[in-house]
């Protein structure tokens, strides 16, 4: 891999010019990126940002040893959905994209040119068109070619990626649905919304299989920033998750919190990718790319 970037405050680059004039940047100032997903090949990552566009970057361009401010910029930035995009995910083929009440497919050998045009829309059921939820999270399965999706109106649903049809509503918690993670064995999906729970769910029968109201544990309540919870992953018998409580590590069958991690509230969104470099991304069109796992190389921006 490259070497990283150093970038200091002692030598910080000139601000860049902001394309499109006075209105945008009016946006870039009120700009929250709210969603991020690397390419299956590891080169490129997509970030979708709370006015229903979606930047493509060339990580692989950013992060090499020749890097100017200009490998920082977009290769192609278009608008996906007419409101914000809460949640990305890759396949080997597709960028999926969230939006309220609708999903998106797009190919990424596409993405970054013009005129680029979903391949097709998919929007779940709503009892009312004054109902349609916000999807906050995806989550592919592609053992079962499947998508996982978040709603805002607290339900856990299944869209089968073959034929386009939903094939389970999993309603359980009483608030909406913020974040979702897969787990392989057994075929679970855990699901962590406003209600301050997180729910296991067996994807096969569709039915829920253990409920975790994490706030209620001494070790990771606080109570000054709520019960919500906004951050969650998974892997085997353990769970990390987080929001208003603390980050914890869990282990999920003794149903026991093990570790607290000593960071600031909040914990929103996060994405590893290959060789030890981490994206986040928050409230502001800036994406900060730290390598090592600990080093901010640089930051990526919408223009």
């Amino acid at each position: 891999m490259a070497a990283p970037i150093r970038a200091g405050p002692e030598a910080a680059p000139p601000p860049l010019p902001v394309p499109g004039g006075v209105k945008r940047s009016r946006q870039l100032l009120h700009m929250s990126v709210l969603s991020l997903s690397a390419s299956p090949c590891g080169r490129y990552l997509a970030a979708g940002n709370n006015y229903g566009e979606i930047a493509v970057f060339s990580l692989s361009a950013a992060l090499s040893a020749e890097a100017k401010e200009e490998s920082k910029r977009p290769i192609g930035v278009f608008q996906a959905h007419p409101g914000p995009v809460y949640s990305l995910a890759s396949s080997e083929r597709l960028l999926l994209s969230a939006g309220d009440g609708e999903v998106k497919g797009w190919a990424w050998n596409e993405l970054g040119k013009k005129g680029t045009r979903e391949l097709w829309t998919r929007r779940p059921p709503c009892r009312t068109s004054l109902e349609v939820p916000e999807i906050n999270s995806l989550q592919l399965n592609p053992r079962d070619n499947c998508v996982v999706l978040a709603g805002g109106d607290g339900a856990v649903r299944v869209l089968d990626m073959e034929s386009g049809s939903f094939t389970h509503e999993l309603r359980g918690h009483r608030d909406l649905v913020h974040c979702l993670a897969l787990r392989d064995l057994p075929p679970h999906v855990l699901s962590g919304g406003e209600d301050g729970t997180v729910r296991l769910w067996d994807l096969r029968s569709g039915t829920q299989v253990q409920v975790i109201e994490v706030h209620k544990y001494e070790e990771c309540s606080r109570p000054n920033h709520g019960k919500w919870i906004r951050c969650l992953a998974t892997d085997s018998d353990w769970m990390v998750c987080g929001g208003g409580p603390a980050l914890t590590l869990w282990h999920l069958r003794s149903v026991t919190p093990t570790t607290v991690f000593p960071l600031p509230p909040r914990q929103h969104h996060a994405l590893f990718h290959q060789d030890l470099v981490l994206t986040v991304a928050g409230n502001s069109p800036k994406i900060d790319v730290f390598t090592n796992l600990g080093y901010r190389a640089f930051s990526l921006c919408f223009t």
